[in-house]
């Protein structure tokens, strides 16, 4: 009975919403993610929408296509972010 509710608590915690917006410059093409179906653009920066659940994962991710984190900010409900595939 306890288990369940401690589970279902962390289901309903504030971080599993939140979402942050990485902003990144450097990403070029390479080994490790030239098995992605879409080429990458080298010229300018890049936002990326992450939920807070993968952004240890996503940081690897752009560390290994060679990016770097410019900045990360809080993403709130109200605001519009351009897709980054273009």
């Amino acid at each position: 009975m306890l288990g369940n509710s401690v589970i279902n608590s962390a289901k309903a915690s504030p971080s599993s919403n939140r979402v942050f917006i990485y902003e990144v410059t450097g990403l070029k093409q390479s080994d490790e993610n030239d098995n992605n179906r879409y080429p990458f653009r080298t010229s300018s920066n890049v936002f990326i929408k992450v939920p807070y659940s993968r952004m240890n994962e996503q940081m690897r991710r752009i560390g290994l296509m060679g990016g770097t984190i410019v900045n990360i900010s809080s993403f709130d409900s109200s605001q519009t972010v351009e897709d980054s595939d273009d």
